[in-house]
């Protein structure tokens, strides 16, 4: 592949709330939302890694609160990082936060380059989806000496929102058909648990001053 063998996984999901926000939403909440952004952003960028390597469980994982709000005696995370260690030596890491403006990028990285999606979680309105693939080269004569870029970016069209093919609208035209037919997809239950499995053994890491902990 373009990317070669998978090492590196890496992933922002943020969007900065402000002091209404912190004062008022549920998000930040102890008695409705005790995980503050991990448990609203988070669930995007763990997800991300989970999807990309086939929902492959991480061996252990670690994360920390960086800053936080105390709400209803719970320390209640505005920005958390994390970082997931995979069997196969694939490494992982992820930051959430109420405190830094819009962001929403992935990016994978392996032996033969690197995958860059600038809005993984809300596409960038407009009339196609996108993503970046670098390959560079470092190429020396002598003593003049190159980086070269070697980008390619990959767009399909598809609409950012609000059309008949968008993202929210196949979401629910998804949920739609399986209420009414009746019998439930049973990939959709397996990944939203391991997700959870991965997103609180991150919070329990970070209770545990960032200590390992094993899934």
């Amino acid at each position: 592949t373009s990317v070669g063998q998978l090492r590196r996984i890496a992933s922002q999901f943020s969007f900065y709330g402000g002091e209404e926000f912190e004062a008022g939403n549920i998000r930040v909440k102890g008695d409705l939302e005790p995980l503050g952004c991990l448990g609203d952003l988070g669930w995007y960028t763990i997800r991300f890694t989970l999807w990309v390597l086939g929902y492959q469980m991480p061996t252990h994982v670690s994360g920390r609160i960086l800053s936080s709000v105390r709400d209803s005696g719970v320390d209640i995370p505005l920005e958390f990082s994390g970082e997931l260690i995979f069997a196969d030596g694939v490494s992982a890491s992820f930051y959430n936060s109420f405190q830094t403006e819009h962001q929403e990028w992935a990016h994978v990285s392996g032996t033969k380059g690197s995958l860059y999606v600038p809005d993984f979680v809300l596409p960038h309105c407009g009339n196609e989806a996108a993503f970046i693939v670098s390959n560079p080269k470092f190429v020396t004569d002598g003593c003049r000496f190159d980086m070269q870029d070697h980008s390619r970016r990959i767009a399909v069209p598809e609409s950012s929102n609000n059309a008949p093919d968008s993202q929210e609208t196949n979401m629910i035209r998804r949920f739609a058909e399986l209420c009414l037919g009746g019998k439930p997809d049973p990939h959709w239950p397996e990944i939203s648990l391991k997700t959870q499995q991965v997103m609180d053994a991150c919070l329990a890491s970070a209770h545990q001053g960032g200590a390992t902990v094993k899934l």
